[in-house]
């Protein structure tokens, strides 16, 4: 019986910790609970609580709709909060694809990608590109990661919003940007069809 109840206990700290952060990896709520991996993903499947990825694309839905300037699938990583003109909060898995064979660490290229294509997306616009980037890789990141990239639009001017993107494994900053994207469509360019 006391088992029982343990396992009751920690499916409720299991719903807890995945309300307050849905983006938590079964690694670390298990590190977290103090049990294993599989146990977690047990609880999860006992809870019908979908993993990581799957939790992702439900939060962000209802996000991709509001995008003007990209498809949703042309954001990289899953979109999880928009606020047009103010700030966004995209996560990136790091999956196989994604890394050096040699020795699992990320491509550079899709932590620019990811922060790039969240600062296009927080223009409301049917046409904005990048003008600009200043970007500083701040440590590797490597394979199994979850990067959260956090964007804040600082200023606009001219149809010039100077965007700011900082992203983190773990609370650890990993990548800086500063992004000048363009709202074409307003300063005259083609509509994009």
């Amino acid at each position: 019986m006391k088992g029982r109840q343990g396992r009751q206990e920690r499916r409720r700290a299991l719903q807890e910790l995945l309300r307050r952060d849905p983006f938590l990896t079964d690694w670390q709520l298990a590190e977290e609970l103090a049990v294993s991996v599989a146990t977690i993903r047990l609880d999860r499947m006992a809870l019908d609580i979908p993993e990581l990825r799957e939790r992702a694309k439900i939060i962000a839905a209802g996000t991709y709709s509001e995008i003007r300037a990209l498809q949703g699938e042309e954001v990289i990583g899953d979109l999880v909060e928009l606020n047009l003109g103010r700030a966004g909060t995209s996560v990136l898995v790091v999956l196989d694809h994604m890394v050096f064979a040699r020795n699992q660490i990320l491509r550079g290229h899709y932590l620019f990608a990811q922060a790039n294509s969240l600062a296009v997306a927080l223009v409301d616009s049917d046409l904005a590109l990048t003008k600009t980037a200043q970007v500083d890789y701040q440590r590797p990141v490597k394979l199994g990661d979850r990067v959260m990239a956090k964007a804040e639009v600082m200023s606009v001017q001219d149809h010039r919003y100077q965007v700011n993107v900082k992203s983190f494994v773990q609370d650890r900053q990993v990548f800086s940007g500063e992004f000048v994207v363009v709202d074409v469509a307003k300063k005259g360019g083609a509509k994009h069809e």
